[in-house]
């Protein structure tokens, strides 16, 4: 590869400069330069929390660089070596990633929504007029990448070689990964729902607990997987059908029951139901509902009345509380990984003669669940699981979290002294 396209280095200051252009570019400010870095080699450089969106990267090496939080939307990377890079919270929505070799990338939590990653070689002609490979001798692949918690809803990786990846809890919705090879990868936890995987190669793929609802698998190899835990479109309970009336009926008594202490209508029970398709309790008033062990996974509950609700193990993940009010809610042991539950309420709720009802969410798993804004004074996540999770500008004062997983977890400064004085 002696005669091959040579990659030009840059250094830190110099890269600094471009992304400096490159930002008064992107505000049509005078100056303003689009950044083009195409057959650049930006090896162990420094990018992150920049604004790259836009940006061409074809054929550029990023090896080992730091990227964490860059936005590099529509970026052209056709090409690029991302080996080890380090792009977790990275935005790369609808970024032409076509050939990407991504081997050791940790690309946690990144916005991957609409990306192009399937196959695709970049050459050039050495001494004899000979086509190779830009990056030959690099293995082109997603072997060992980590996108564990990423949004890749709708992102196209048909053809690509993601052997051992990582893509527990990732968003995966409408992915197209047809004739993929995905041997021994991580799905532990990941939406497939409306994937297309047919004709996929799976062997002892990890698939523990994923969403396949409306999943494509035709032809695909699925020996060795392991699928325990796998929801599919089968009801996971009773279903909808299975109530003794309409939803609406039930709603429509349970909100007479809150009004009247109990005394008219009737207590809303859903108690090991499964209740993910066809409901959506927005703006429902479900206090002190009843719904242990139930299936509302994707269910939307947004600006919702869920005061001393009974949510015991359900599952809730990628559910919608968004503003709703949770105060004084038990959610012992529910999983709620990818729910939103921005600006939410999940302080105490003041009882008769000063008592109060703090939200338990003991044992509960929120994995890269949205809290930010949240009110969560007092709360109780004793032993949960709250690994990359967003709580930037939550309320913490009096949470307890003894025993609580955070490792990655977004905290502003102000809120990490607070816990570093628990």
């Amino acid at each position: 590869m002696a005669e091959s396209k040579k990659l030009k280095s840059l250094t830190q200051a110099e890269l600094d400069s471009i992304v400096q252009r490159h930002g008064m570019f992107r505000v049509a400010r005078l100056g303003g330069v689009r950044a083009i870095l195409s057959y650049h080699d930006l090896s162990r450089l420094t990018l992150n929390n920049v604004d790259l969106s836009h940006a061409d990267l074809t054929g550029a090496s990023l090896y080992q660089t730091n990227l964490q939080d860059c936005n590099l939307d529509y970026a052209i990377m056709f090409g690029t070596d991302l080996r080890f890079v380090n792009l977790q919270g990275a935005s790369l929505v609808r970024a032409d990633m076509r050939g990407t070799c991504l081997r050791g990338a940790i690309m946690i939590g990144a916005d991957m929504t609409g990306v192009d990653l399937r196959e695709g070689v970049l050459t050039s002609s050495d001494s004899k007029g000979n086509l190779v490979s830009l990056h030959e001798g690099i293995d082109q692949s997603g072997h060992g990448a980590d996108l564990s918690g990423a949004n890749l809803t709708d992102a196209r990786l048909s053809g690509s070689v993601a052997t051992d990846a990582i893509f527990s809890d990732a968003t995966m919705r409408g992915c197209k990964i047809v004739r993929a090879n995905l041997a021994g990868a991580n799905f532990s936890g990941a939406d497939l729902e409306g994937a297309d995987l047919s004709m996929c190669d799976m062997q002892s793929a990890n698939m523990k607990g994923a969403v396949l609802v409306n999943a494509a698998m035709d032809l695909a190899n699925m020996s060795g997987a392991n699928l325990t835990g796998v929801l599919t479109n089968e009801p996971q309970g009773l279903s909808l059908k299975d109530l003794s009336v309409p939803i609406e009926e039930l709603l429509r008594l349970h909100t007479s029951w809150v009004g009247s202490s109990a005394q008219q209508g009737k207590q809303l029970d859903i108690s090991g139901f499964d209740l993910r398709r066809g409901v959506n309790f927005m703006r429902a008033c479900l206090t002190m509902m009843k719904g242990s062990r139930a299936m509302l996974y994707g269910v939307n509950f947004s600006d919702s009345q869920l005061q001393a609700a009974d949510l015991r193990e359900c599952d809730l993940r990628h559910a919608n509380f968004h503003s709703a009010d949770l105060r004084g809610c038990d959610l012992t042991g529910a999983k709620l990984n990818n729910a939103n539950l921005q600006g939410a309420r999940l302080h105490p709720l003041l009882l008769a003669e000063n008592r109060t009802l703090s939200v338990e969410l003991s044992g509960a798993t929120l994995r890269y669940a949205n809290l930010s804004g949240a009110n969560l004074r007092q709360a109780n996540f004793r032993g949960a699981d709250l690994s990359y999770a967003n709580l930037l500008g939550a309320d913490l004062t009096g949470a307890n979290l003894e025993g609580a997983d955070l490792q990655g977890t977004r905290l502003n400064p102000s809120q990490q002294v607070l816990l570093s004085k628990k």
